[in-house]
């Protein structure tokens, strides 16, 4: 039992790591926190919270678990945001208390609950599932902490999270029936319709069809064979830990996927053993040994992990493995009470291919004659403006203009509400934008289109420079 995995070292590499993870996350919403919920943002968490006292009563508490309760002003989010900025540089600096995971869970959640859709992701969920599991992780203590290994139990819960986070995103891609991942054929459309691509990404996409359908091949080996290499003992775990890294850079270098790379990354640190250490940080001598609970009560730290354990299996039987099994009520009684907090979830990315990539415009205009648009910082517009590189950043109004171009307008009601914030000529909605066509005074009338975007064939790129080409599909909403 005793390997690099179980050890203080490992521990410490983990927690600075999940640090980063946090400090990006905070600083990443911070910078576009009012315009996304605040008192003229898109969806004021105002709002939400004013509804939530109306409808729910008492219950509220535990159905929006959040700090906002105690005040829901833009100062609010910003004192939320800055204290887990703070928080999340302790951890990276390697001071990480159980006291800080627990802050920076309960912080993190809290905006998770107050983004409603713009903190909707499987990556916010997954930094939750994480962070929580954090807290038994990290050392006991105030100031100084208690020595010794991290408990077992809590090892063997990150090891089952990345279990169903690799093997679920290759089992939905079966389970959906989608054509192009069954005939492997899927990476020819990946590139170009994922929601915010890179210039590598558009090179990929330009690469022969056999050399997508390999790469389609290996994916599915990556996710669905190495994950049951997670539970082999040792040096084994060297080649699950090699591929799920290796595909985290790739996905990286062609995608902007925000804070996810980094911190499945970072989970990859549970598969290390003692070789994988630089030689200063190997043991010296025998470590102690690795015990079930560490120096955790076994009081506290054994519901912890059964509920976890018990949570998650459910999950991963019926939402990602669609098995059917009998799991008796009390089981699934649980399962209900505690999905409020967020963190304990299943997982599986992409599990169906988009072929297409329809592009919400957004036009404004003062006598509904003439129009001008709205650029978005980082999704496609202008189709001369090269795909960049942005995450771990992520722009989460981009990301939901992606989704809301797959449906119709009426499915995404958020929409209404930032066309509203940009005739009202609200700053924070505009600060979302990379310019804004009415300086002077806000629009109207507002309207949207929508287009079909593919990547330029290399030879129109290499003439025109245009890294898209676009066709008017139609009105996506009405001025």
């Amino acid at each position: 039992m005793g390997d690099a995995a179980t050890g203080p070292r490992m521990r410490d590499v983990f927690l600075r790591l999940l640090g980063a993870v946090y400090l990006v996350a905070f600083l990443s919403l911070w910078v576009q926190v009012e315009g996304l919920i605040g008192t003229g943002g898109i969806l004021p968490i105002h709002d939400l919270l004013l509804l939530a006292r109306e409808r729910l009563g008492p219950s509220r508490y535990w159905v929006l678990p959040t700090v906002f309760w105690l005040g829901d002003g833009d100062l609010a989010l910003h004192l939320v945001c800055a204290a887990g900025t703070v928080l999340a540089v302790v951890a990276l600096l390697g001071r990480a208390r159980a006291l800080v995971m627990l802050g920076l869970w309960a912080l993190y959640l809290s905006l998770a609950v107050a983004g409603e859709d713009f903190l909707s992701f499987q990556w916010d969920v997954l930094l939750l599932e994480a962070g929580l599991l954090a807290v038994p992780l990290a050392p006991r203590g105030i100031l100084r902490a208690r020595p010794g290994p991290p408990p077992l139990l809590v090892v063997w819960a990150y090891r089952w999270l990345l279990f169903r986070l690799m093997f679920g995103s290759g089992v939905v891609k079966l389970r959906s029936g989608d054509a192009t991942w069954r005939a492997l054929t899927a990476l020819e459309y990946h590139y170009e319709t994922q929601p915010l691509p890179t210039w590598i990404g558009f090179y990929a996409h330009h690469l022969p069809p056999s050399v997508h359908v390999a790469a389609a091949a290996v994916m599915f080996l990556i996710e669905l064979a190495l994950p049951w290499m997670i539970w082999l003992p040792g040096r084994w775990r060297r080649v699950p830990l090699l591929g799920f890294v290796l595909f985290q850079v790739l996905i990286a270098m062609t995608g902007n996927y925000a804070f996810f790379n980094l911190l499945t990354i970072a989970l990859c640190v549970f598969l290390a053993d003692p070789g994988l250490l630089p030689p200063r940080w190997r043991p010296v001598g025998d470590p102690p040994p690795a015990t079930l609970f560490g120096p955790w009560p076994r009081a506290l730290l054994a519901p912890l992990v059964a509920v976890v354990a018990l949570v998650s299996a459910v999950q991963f039987t019926e939402r990602t493995l669609g098995l059917g099994v009998p799991w008796p009520s009390p089981a699934l009684w649980l399962v209900r009470a505690v999905s409020p907090l967020r963190s304990v979830n299943s997982y599986g990315l992409f599990a169906v291919m988009t072929t297409t990539r329809p592009e919400i415009v957004v036009e404004g205009s003062d006598d509904g004659e003439t129009w001008r648009a709205y650029e978005f910082r980082y999704k496609p517009g202008d189709p001369s403006r090269r795909p960049g590189f942005v995450a771990p950043h992520q722009p989460r109004l981009d990301w939901q203009m992606w989704f809301a171009a797959l449906g119709t307008c009426d499915e995404s009601p958020w929409l209404g509400r930032l066309f509203q914030r940009l005739r009202e000529g609200s700053p924070p909605v505009a600060s979302l934008l990379a310019g804004n066509p009415f300086p002077d005074r806000p629009p109207r009338y507002v309207r949207a289109f929508l287009y079909d975007y593919r990547f330029s064939d290399l030879s129109t790129h290499r003439r025109t420079g245009e890294w898209w080409q676009r066709r008017l599909e139609g009105e996506f909403c009405r001025p």
